[in-house]
């Protein structure tokens, strides 16, 4: 019996201890290394963290496609105002009117249309444009060398994009190529296959592909609506090459029956 006035004393109840936390299992192939990857794989990103190689090859890739658009924008200027300029041209020798008079009005042009007529105003006034059986074969060859000359102008600088079309693609790959073997290194030299450490050197390797492609596949295209255009322009100085033969065989039909005339 507890005597009274006595406290009863109570057994003290021991808090449990809060356990530390388990330490986490590490897991298999995780190193130090993966605490300091890149975070930053936007396409900025993984250019900035590309190897040398890697770089300079995305560098001539963009300026490769910079190039592309720049002869573009040129010669699509170009060519429709070359084009617009020849269909006038024909449309004036389409008139009646006489070799000298067209060579009058394309005087002072530089269009194709315009050196065709003055090469050929410049060949009759150095032939007798009425006895001379070869004048004819003299003016097709003056006008087939005005034709080609004017032809190879146009299409200058059409090569260049020809080329970046054939070759940007191997280009990026190589770039791609270089990062994959850079990427194998740096796995061999980390000892280790985490996904998280092998895959920003792969894909900074695979935006060199992706930058040849972009650099590639509108230098072809371009190229094919370029080379439309031209082939089409090509078909107006072969109708302005026919009007300027038509010309001068009408002027010798005048001038053959105004000596018939004056023999009577």
């Amino acid at each position: 019996m507890q005597q009274p006035g006595a406290q009863a004393q109570t057994p003290t109840a021991q808090t449990p201890t809060a356990q530390a936390p388990a330490a986490q299992t590490p897991v298999i192939g995780q190193t130090a290394k993966s605490s300091t990857l890149p975070h930053n794989l936007s396409p900025w990103g993984m250019f900035m963290g590309a190897d040398i190689v890697v770089k300079a090859v995305m560098i001539g890739l963009a300026f490769a496609s910079l190039i592309t658009w720049t002869i573009c924008v040129a010669k699509l200027l170009e060519l429709r105002h070359e084009t617009r300029r020849a269909k006038k041209r024909i449309k004036v020798l389409g008139n009646d009117i006489s070799l000298m008079e067209a060579e009058r009005d394309s005087r002072s042009g530089k269009d194709a249309v315009s050196r065709l007529v003055q090469s050929a105003a410049a060949e009759a006034a150095l032939s007798d444009t009425v006895n001379d059986d070869g004048f004819k074969e003299r003016v097709e060859l003056r006008l087939s060398r005005v034709e080609a000359a004017m032809s190879r102008r146009i299409a200058r600088g059409t090569g260049m994009l020809a080329t970046i079309g054939a070759t940007a693609p191997f280009v990026g790959l190589f770039g791609t190529v270089w990062g994959i073997m850079n990427s194998f290194i740096g796995i061999s030299e980390a000892h280790t296959t985490n996904l998280a450490v092998v895959a920003p050197g792969i894909a900074e390797a695979l935006l060199a592909t992706a930058m040849g492609l972009i650099a590639a596949i509108p230098a072809v295209v371009i190229y094919n609506h370029l080379v439309r255009m031209i082939t089409a322009y090509r078909a107006l100085l072969g109708d302005a090459t026919a009007q300027v033969m038509l010309l001068i065989s009408r002027d010798q039909g005048r001038r053959s029956l105004r000596i018939a005339r004056a023999a009577e």
